[in-house]
Formats: structure tokens, C-alpha cells, sequence
């Protein structure tokens, strides 16, 4: 399989909070942000994978600010690298007030997803070719990271 940019996978998803999104305090709940940026993540990866894709895992979910109802949430999902038949994908969201334009990263995340084939088993991706200097920062980070999974694991 040829090796593919991280570019021609990358996925920008806009939402806007509305209060079914929020607590009782008015704030952007964390299981329906996740929920946003899964998607996000599961959209990249099949545009990668040119396949269906599904959730592994999903590591270092940090919550570093809030977002209120009404701010417009933009989640970007890039590919940082492709193994054997999973795919790590960084994502990251940022939380925009309309009013004063405030924009604040709000949460970072990495996911694992895995390709399936026709028949739902695991299937090969095609190899990530980073080009930039932090696409390749990011390429080699993804199997430090990777190591470290499976050395927790046993």
C-alpha cells in the first residue's frame, strides 16, 4: 500500500453547544464533548483507512478548559500514524465565544481506531508519510506511545 499524508485525512467538525449539551451549571459536558471529537477521530480514520473504522481506545483525554452555551466548539482530527491495522489520531478541540471571540483549546486527546474489511475482521491501513516537522514529531511520538500501551498492559 502506498503511504498517504496526514493531510488528506484531516477533519475539521464544528458544533455549537446548545443546553441539552451542558450541566446544570451551563457548561459543555465532558462524555458529550468525547462523543464529538469520536466522531471526528472515527470520520479521519476511515478517510485514511478507506474503510470502516472502529474505536480501540482512546488515551490522555485532558480537559484543560470549559465551554458554555453558545460557544462554537471546532474539533480538528489528524492521523499521526498507521500501524498494521490501527491508526492513532490526535485530536484536538478548541472553544470559540462568539461575542468577545475568546478562543480557548479546551481538550486534547489521542484515539486508536482499527480497519475493518468486509466481513468485520481487522484489515491493513495504508502507512502514514509525515511531511512537516510536526507531523514527523508526531509520527515518532505515536510509537513511543504505543510501546508505552502495551508495556502497561502486560
Amino acid at each position: 500500500m502506498k503511504a498517504k499524508s496526514p493531510s488528506l485525512s484531516e477533519i475539521l467538525k464544528t458544533e455549537v453547544v446548545c443546553p441539552n449539551d451542558t450541566n446544570p451549571m451551563g457548561l459543555l459536558l465532558g462524555g458529550k464533548l468525547v462523543q464529538w471529537m469520536d466522531i471526528a477521530a472515527a470520520i479521519c480514520a476511515q478517510s485514511h483507512a478507506e474503510k470502516i473504522c472502529v474505536t480501540a481506545s482512546i488515551d490522555n483525554v485532558n480537559f484543560k478548559n470549559s465551554a458554555r452555551v453558545g460557544d462554537v466548539i471546532t474539533i480538528k482530527a489528524r492521523i499521526t500514524r498507521a500501524f498494521n491495522t490501527s491508526m492513532e489520531i490526535f485530536v484536538e478541540t478548541h472553544s470559540k465565544n462568539v461575542l468577545s471571540r475568546e478562543n480557548h483549546l479546551i481538550n486534547e486527546a489521542y484515539f486508536t481506531f482499527v480497519a475493518l474489511d468486509d466481513h468485520g475482521h481487522v484489515t491493513s491501513v495504508a502507512p502514514v508519510q509525515p511531511r512537516t516537522k510536526k507531523e514527523k514529531e508526531q509520527y515518532n511520538h505515536a510509537l513511543k506511545r504505543k510501546k508505552n500501551k502495551t508495556a502497561i498492559k502486560k
